[in-house]
């Protein structure tokens, strides 16, 4: 009998499990399953965990500056710490079991638990070889090549044809090289096959190089819009419970393996007196990455690697406010429009800050095409950023939001809806019916359906005529298809006397109730002033 430890290989190709003391800390590698302890608020637990990616513990070179010039002016230099542990001198990337890919951190070596079991990755085939009797094999030769390309141009051509096809635009930011060239993240087996399949050059999807675009990804969309493949289940077998779950434990919508590959390369932010922690990769410069914080002027978003440079920026910034129009005040809300075109290291600036809070978009160099409309919360000392969203200059989709972000420091306080409103109400202004760019994040979506349900529930009570599916969209500028989900979703629909009537039950309208109570802000229509621009052929030639 060959025990685990001894036979590494072998425990790999079987993809058993390697009982506790039958491995070293040296033999765990990318891919492998292996509880981790985590913290928590009531102290410490045991999670399993899988580890993503694995790095020598790095050393950022502002650290090493600032070290020695306190020792070298004869600063007061707190006393050196401790000599590293051998298991800490690598840091490992890992994704929590049932935990949303936000939560994913690194973590270094002596956090690993040596004395449970080890699970290995799934072995990978052999070229050639598929899972299953009986599958067919790969052609020898160019054949892979050739038939990606002719799916490829299949795929377009189908694409280019359908006029319900969604474009996914891009998001704004320069794209930089990420901080670790080292890296590497392990996929799984399909995404592997697929990427052999396009012949990817490179190895360090997550290190260097531009984003792909989301559409060249995997994309699952909840979206009632007859682009989806797949059959939606019925609504007997869709509960909100499953769905939040779902939505909890898988995160965001689309898969694209170069977004999902990227590992996170920032750990705190400090933006004004907030500190908040990032929760997905962001294209900063890599000689920002792996600082304990990095620090982000609040009104012009610059970004810095210590204090010191940041309160020397802040004696020479000017800016109080978002450096755009004002087009709306309400107590102590306000909302500015901002053009891309002209005030674009604002835009890339807010672009590479919202990247760290949202997974499911792409990053572009360019902001030109977009819109910006910001929200803050003003006070004494200027107006501080709590959201925002884009919006195409010329949406060939109706779409009335690219992108749309309420900043963590200011979630769960009823600023979401409230921007969502708003978008609504500049649609409104237009003469026009909108939806949000598809696909949506977890809480965007979780955020749109709660806005829907409660705008079109409140129609019905406040409106005694009878109303059609068209008459609330006209009311609320809402499409057709978010309105038939929304009712789907609520089974407002019931049939009666050979015809389809909306109805709304008492749990509905008790739960309507509840969330009337709870909300606090609203848009208020006459305090905007805002026309919508109009741009000639030229000022849309981006390129």
């Amino acid at each position: 009998m060959v025990s685990a430890h001894a036979n590494n290989e072998g425990s790999q190709e079987s993809g058993t499990i390697t009982p506790a003391g039958m491995y070293t800390i040296s033999t765990v590698t990318v891919g492998c399953k292996i509880y981790i302890r985590r913290p928590t608020p009531d102290g410490e637990e045991e999670r399993l965990a899988e580890i993503l990616s694995i790095r020598d513990k790095p050393v950022n070179s502002y650290t090493l500056v600032s070290a020695q010039r306190t020792d070298s002016r004869g600063g007061v230099k707190e006393e050196e710490d401790a000599p590293d542990k051998p298991e800490d001198k690598k840091e490992y990337f890992v994704h929590w079991d049932q935990f949303n890919k936000r939560l994913d951190e690194w973590v270094t070596g002596s956090r690993l638990i040596l004395s449970r079991d080890l699970e290995w990755p799934r072995p990978k085939l052999p070229p050639g070889k598929k899972a299953g009797p009986g599958s067919l094999q790969k052609a020898p030769g160019k054949a892979p090549r050739s038939q990606t390309l002719l799916k490829k141009a299949t795929i377009n051509a189908a694409a280019a044809a359908s006029p319900t096809s969604a474009s996914t635009p891009g998001r704004s930011a320069f794209p930089s090289p990420s901080p670790a060239p080292s890296l590497k993240r392990k996929l799984t087996d399909d995404e592997e096959e697929e990427e052999e399949e396009e012949e990817l050059e490179g190895d360090d999807v997550d290190a260097e190089g531009e984003m792909d675009v989301d559409g060249e990804g995997d994309t699952f969309e909840l979206n009632v819009n007859g682009a989806q493949v797949e059959t939606p289940p019925p609504v007997s077998s869709f509960s909100k419970e499953q769905e939040i779950e779902k939505l909890r434990t898988s995160g965001s919508m689309t898969q694209s393996i170069s977004e999902i590959a990227r590992v996170k390369n920032l750990n705190r932010l400090q933006i004004g007196k907030h500190e908040v922690e990032a929760w997905y990769f962001s294209p900063y410069p890599k000689e920002y990455a792996h600082l304990p914080v990095l620090y982000i002027c609040e009104f012009c978003l610059a970004y810095f690697p210590s204090p010191m440079m940041l309160s020397r920026h802040r004696q020479r910034c000017t800016l109080f406010h978002p450096p755009g129009n004002e087009i709306y005040r309400h107590q102590d809300i306000s909302v500015f429009e901002l053009d891309g075109k002209r005030q674009l290291s604002w835009c890339r600036n807010l672009s590479l800050l919202s990247k760290c809070f949202l997974d499911h978009k792409t990053l572009y160099y360019d902001v030109t095409p977009f819109m910006y409309y910001v929200m803050c919360q003003r006070d004494s000392t200027g107006c501080h950023i709590i959201g925002y969203f884009s919006k195409e200059k010329e949406s060939a989709e109706n779409y009335n939001v690219a992108c749309i972000l309420t900043l963590p420091q200011h979630q769960r306080h009823g600023f979401g809806k409230l921007l969502i409103e708003f978008s609504y109400e500049l649609s409104k202004k237009e003469g026009k019916l909108g939806s949000p760019e598809k696909p949506l994040s977890d809480l965007g979506l979780l955020g749109y359906r709660a806005y829907w349900a409660e705008v079109i529930v409140e129609l019905l009570i406040n409106t005694t005529d009878e109303l059609s599916i068209d008459d609330i969209a006209q009311k609320t500028s809402i499409t057709h298809a978010d309105i038939m989900n929304t009712c789907t979703t609520l089974q407002l629909f019931k049939h009666y006397k050979g015809q389809h009537i909306i109805c709304l039950s008492e749990a509905v309208l008790e739960k309507h109730e509840k969330v009337r109570n709870k909300r606090r802000r609203r848009i208020y229509a006459d305090n905007l002033i805002w026309k919508p621009p109009v741009f000639t052929r030229d000022q849309l030639r981006f390129y």
